[in-house]
Formats: structure tokens, sequence, C-alpha cells
């Protein structure tokens, strides 16, 4: 890749899902809205019904900005800011999980007090900024990461990883720290058991429903922590063995007595 792409390694396995849309972006200037307006699926809307478009921010000061959002469909983006990249990106690969967010953000503005969101509202900034979906069938393995069980969760379970389990990036500030990533990047998880495979396409619709349905994100702690560099396949520097999982600092155990987030479930048998 040349230009503003070559600051992004589209083989990491972190950019699956993406590499269809950096694909298409072609040319050596920065992305604008228009541009990646182009990238939306056909009829891409929110809950209100209003088209999704994304508008240079110089053209919406001082808005609020998911009321506007829900509002208007205007998603304000910044001129060659890769964090609004991302979130576009995020937009036209997840728009049903987008548009669900957006919607339980309008819902609860009002419970809002001085300047300070509610827990539901922490834990949707969460999920939309840091936030990772992992999901699949192997429950053995998504109990462990709830846990804490690190050596368990990704070497016990490594075969797991990339058939009976997928990981799904849909936090824009995530992707924006996986351009240069270190080994303490830690994500906030989304834990999904879903017996039958699903796509990403199909996971969209899932969550979208499941979140707006179930009220799965009360508060932050409906999320796991995942430092992503445990991932098999995730970390390249050094050998993922026993021994990388020791260290502490990154894979940290479960305070006692805290709760831990639960595995959800979608779908059917």
């Amino acid at each position: 890749m040349t230009g503003w792409k070559s600051q992004i390694e589209p083989d990491d396995p972190c950019w699956e899902g993406y590499r269809s849309c950096l694909e298409v972006l072609d040319g050596e200037a920065f992305p604008d809205p228009e541009r990646l307006n182009q990238l939306l699926p056909p009829c891409t809307s929110n809950r209100n019904g209003r088209p999704i478009r994304f508008v240079p921010a110089t053209e919406l000061p001082g808005l609020d900005y998911e009321r506007h959002i829900f509002e208007t469909g205007q998603v304000s983006t910044r001129e060659n800011n890769w964090h609004d990249l991302f979130n576009a990106l995020v937009w036209c690969r997840l728009p049903e999980l987008k548009a669900t967010m957006n919607s339980l953000h309008f819902e609860h503005l009002q419970y809002d007090r001085e300047g300070r969101r509610g827990k539901l509202r922490d834990a949707l900034t969460l999920l939309d900024e840091s936030g990772v979906i992992v999901s699949g069938s192997d429950i053995g393995a998504l109990n462990a990461l709830a846990r804490r069980d690190w050596s368990s969760a990704f070497v016990t379970h490594r075969e797991s990883w990339g058939t009976q389990l997928q990981v799904l990036v849909c936090g824009h500030a995530i992707l924006e720290k996986l351009m240069q990533p270190y080994k303490a990047i830690t994500a906030h998880a989304l834990l999904i058991h879903t017996p039958a495979p699903h796509s990403a396409e199909e996971l969209d619709q899932l969550l979208g429903s499941s979140l707006a349905k179930r009220r799965w994100l009360e508060s932050p702690a409906g999320l796991s922590p995942l430092p992503l560099a445990g991932i098999p396949g995730w970390w390249a520097s050094c050998a993922q063995d026993d021994v990388f999982y020791l260290d502490t600092a990154v894979f940290r155990p479960a305070s006692p007595g805290r709760p831990l987030a639960p595995v959800r479930r979608i779908g059917t048998a």
C-alpha cells in the first residue's frame, strides 16, 4: 500500500472484514466524507429512519454528537482524521450495531446528570470506542475468557480461534491503536455464544436486535477485558506460549469478589 494506507498492515488479522473497504479506498489522498459515503451499504439508515451520511465536521460545529446522528443521520467526520475514518469504516461494516448503539444513546440522554453519562451510555461508549465481539460455539473458551483464565482460553483452546471462535473488531479507537500495536492493548469484549456459525452480516443483524431488546449493556460490567495480543496469531513478536501468558502486567487475573461479565447467547442450535 502507498500513501495514507502505507501506515496500515492489511494482512494483520485485526483488519479482517475491513480489508475490502481499504482496497476500495484507492488514491493517495486521505478519504473525505463524500468518498466514505460511497462505501455505505445501500439504504443504510439510523433507527429514526434517517439515511446515514458522513459530513465534514466543519459544517457541523458545536453539535450534540449522538443526538444529531439520531435526528438527522449526519455523522460528523473530521478531515484527515484516523479516528473518524475508522468510525466510518465500522458504520460501513456493522450498520445495524452502530444504529442500535446510537438509538440507545439517544433514548438515555435524558438520564445524563451534570455532564456525566449513565452506566448504560458508559458501556455503549466502551463498546463503540474499544469494543470487540468474540463469538462462536466453543463455550469452554468463552467461559475461560470471562474468568480471565488466559492459559485455558488461548492455549488449551488455541485451535478454536479462527474456526469455532471469531473476533470482530467494532471499536474504532482500537483500530486506530492497532496501526501501531503494542502488547498491552486491551479491548472491551462482548462474549457471545452462537451454537450456529454466522457471517459478519448475520452477526451484525443479531447484535443490533439483541442489544435493543435484551439490554445486554446496562453497565460496563457487561463487557470483559481482552488483551488482544493473547489471541492466537495476533502477536508475532515472540512465541505465544505458556510463558507469554504469565505476564500479569498484560494478562491480569480477575479481582477476587468482583463480578465477571456474562457470556451471552444468540441464535439457535
